[in-house]
């Protein structure tokens, strides 16, 4: 296994740490932004991962070095494949949750939740909830990539 998939792989390790045991006993909208972070390094790994991959094949010549560019490049590499563009829609969402500027509801609470208010003046709110649906889709595009990769089901 390349080692771009074994950085993906460790940084979804980091993530499922975050998720199951430190945002479940702190309850707060910093732990909250702590595993958003998470999940986008997750999610530039597992980008990296395959662009090296199609490095590999011979479809690109090199990786560029911006995340934004190497984002672009993957669509155009892969314009039919609809768990790589849900991926990385998930992924530009999260790059403006990164950027928001956001309220706190319900500190320390079950339904502590992250107010968001995006660039387009969208109005988003983020609760555990929400967190867990981006981790499941970011484990399974992690998946998808490991069996792109290593050709494994």
């Amino acid at each position: 296994m390349d080692e771009y998939l074994e950085n993906t792989i460790e940084e979804l390790k980091r993530v499922d740490h975050l998720f199951y045991v430190s945002l479940k006993y702190t309850r707060t909208v910093d732990m909250i932004k702590h595993v958003l972070e998470r999940i986008i390094s997750t999610h530039e790994c597992a980008v990296e991962a395959l662009l090296q991959h199609a490095k590999g094949k011979k479809l690109i010549d090199a990786v560029p070095p911006s995340p934004a560019v190497r984002a672009e490049l993957l669509r155009k590499i892969y314009p039919s494949d609809a768990v790589v563009q849900d991926a990385l829609n998930l992924l530009a969402l999260l790059l403006k949750l990164r950027r928001a500027k956001y309220a706190v509801r319900e500190e320390f609470r079950r339904h502590v939740t992250m107010i968001a208010t995006l660039d387009s003046k969208e109005v988003l709110e983020v609760s555990i909830d929400t967190v867990s649906e981006y981790y499941r889709k970011t484990r399974e595009f992690v998946d998808y990539v490991h069996r792109m990769i290593t050709g494994r089901e």
